[in-house]
């Protein structure tokens, strides 16, 4: 990477040899004739974040970013000229059918030993990273009550279990209402049953029913599973109450303390930082998070995999346009096969709805400098680090191995969330350049700014700024490191992200491709 810096000039980064645009790094942008230290001269105002021309590019030619394209100008480009989305005939996604399978894969890095969090261990040997009392529902017709209940139970029953972080309602708005044996359905189905095998709930969540839905209690806990405690009361039926509502709520608080008794007898112990399980995650990206945010996270990535953790990867259409740079390193073609099969799905699952991945950028993503849905991927997989790529999960499915792996998931950031606690994720890293106050009850969310100014402005919001590396003040390495070393206090409580502390929790939000009757 290319830093132009100084402190009163103009300043720009360029991210590869081959690279003909470059990204302005100043808080304000530059204006017309602003000249940087090399003598590029601009010849209209660039926003921060936003490409300037290096050199002049002809109609048709490839516009590069990352050394690869990510379109194709549609008119001539002047040197020093603002490069924008209208401005470039975006490539076709690359073909399934002819990618390099397990071709790269990057040898092994020396393992890292030594490091540890402090968690509670669970009888089917997860580790949570907090300990919370979850309680999960079959349908959204128990939603109002659920939460009543969760209200008392915070504010009566909790303060009496000091060791119990939280009592978490798990609702969502599946359950009826639906095509419960539709092709499809299994995937939201696996995911409100996984949701309630998450580490962080100790084994012991709850479901709290209707009664006629589709979905079963039966379908979201199975008895002889190790990641659930059934062998006391775990289920309430709405529809069994015999004297309305407030029995209702005092049936569901009597529940709800047989198991605060128990969470609160667990206390925390030395693991190794091989039980740790992190979801990455990016939104609100601009052309700042594939520079500074998600080359740190990929660095940190590589440290969590010498030392044997779990790290997860996802967003589907934001991988999907550089697919070529990860099927190579696939560790072999098994997993090489699985990503293409999770690709394939999803390009017919946007086929089925009359879209396309150009879908996924959004008016903010556009304000922050990223021209298009390649761009955009290029920048995000940069999270994913240069170890190999160790297995592929489907969306709703429990991560079963260690190492890196793609939890294939939409990129909405709260389904994509919703999907990684599902497959087991203890605790979740999400990098933003626009800001956005996302949070999720069940697991830490540490919050990345890709730019320093993002990061003053929103000081009790973010609590990682890697717009340090834009600046000079630190390089991916430093700051790799140090998210390495955040995550393990963070994971040990010994430190409260600011999601944490407001309490800033989004929906759970299921992925149901299948219809609705």
């Amino acid at each position: 990477m290319q830093l132009i810096e100084h402190s009163d000039s103009p300043r720009y980064i360029r991210l590869h040899e081959d690279d003909n645009v470059v990204v302005v790094v100043n808080d304000q942008g530059v204006g017309e004739g602003s000249v940087f230290p090399d003598g590029l001269t601009t010849i209209e105002g660039v926003p921060q974040s936003h490409k300037v021309a290096l050199h002049t590019i002809p109609e048709g030619a490839p516009v590069r970013r990352y050394g690869q394209v990510i379109g194709y100008a549609v008119k001539e480009l002047p040197k020093g000229s603002w490069v924008q989305e209208h401005q470039l005939k975006m490539p076709q996604a690359p073909a399934l059918d002819s990618l390099p399978m397990a071709d790269a894969v990057p040898a092994a890095l020396p393992a890292l030993e030594g490091y540890t969090f402090e968690g509670y261990r669970n009888a089917d040997g997860t580790v949570g990273t907090r300990n919370i009392l979850g309680i999960t529902t079959t349908v959204q017709c128990v939603t109002g009550v659920l939460e009543h209940a969760v209200k008392r139970i915070r504010q009566e029953l909790l303060p009496n279990y000091p060791h119990v972080d939280d009592v978490v309602a798990l609702t969502h708005s599946y359950g009826c209402g639906v095509a419960i044996n539709a092709r499809d359905a299994y995937i939201p189905i696996r995911t409100v049953r996984n949701l309630a095998r998450n580490p962080n709930l100790g084994g012991e969540a709850l479901v709290i029913s209707l009664g006629c839905e589709k979905l079963q209690a039966g379908q979201v806990m199975h008895e002889g599973d190790p990641s659930v405690d059934l062998s006391e009361p775990w289920l309430y039926r709405l529809q069994d109450s015999s004297h309305g509502f407030n029995e209702m709520i005092e049936q569901i608080m009597a529940l709800a303390e047989t198991r605060l008794k128990k969470l609160d007898q667990r206390r925390r112990e030395t693991v190794p930082a091989s039980e740790l399980i992190l979801g990455m995650q990016c939104g609100g990206s601009d052309a700042f998070s594939g520079i500074t945010a998600n080359p740190a996270l990929g660095y940190a990535a590589d440290l969590l995999v010498r030392a044997g953790a779990t790290v997860m990867f996802s967003e589907n259409t934001e991988v999907r346009d550089a697919i070529y740079m990860l099927t190579a390193r696939a560790e072999n073609l098994d997993v090489a096969n699985a990503l293409v099969r999770e690709m394939d799905w999803y390009d017919k699952y946007l086929d089925r709805g009359a879209a396309d991945r150009s879908a996924n950028t959004t008016p903010g993503n556009k304000k922050g400098g990223l021209s298009n849905i390649v761009e955009k991927a290029l920048g995000s997989i940069v999270k994913s680090g240069s170890s190999a790529i160790n297995g592929v999960i489907g969306p709703g499915e429990r991560v079963d191995r260690k190492g890196l792996i793609f939890c294939a998931t939409p990129a909405s950031d709260f389904v994509c969330g919703t999907l990684q606690l599902a497959a087991g994720m203890n605790l979740h890293v999400f990098t933003t350049g626009r800001g956005t106050p996302y949070g999720l009850a069940m697991a830490p969310v540490v919050k990345v700014a890709t730019r320093t100014e993002l990061a003053t402005r929103w000081h009790d919001l973010i609590d990682i700024d890697a717009g340090r590396v834009a600046s000079g003040r630190m390089t991916i390495e430093e700051l790799g490191w140090e998210l390495f070393h955040y995550y393990l206090d963070v994971a040990s409580g010994r430190k409260q992200t600011w999601a944490e502390q407001h309490r800033l929790h989004n929906d759970i939000v299921l992925f149901n491709p299948a219809p609705i009757t």
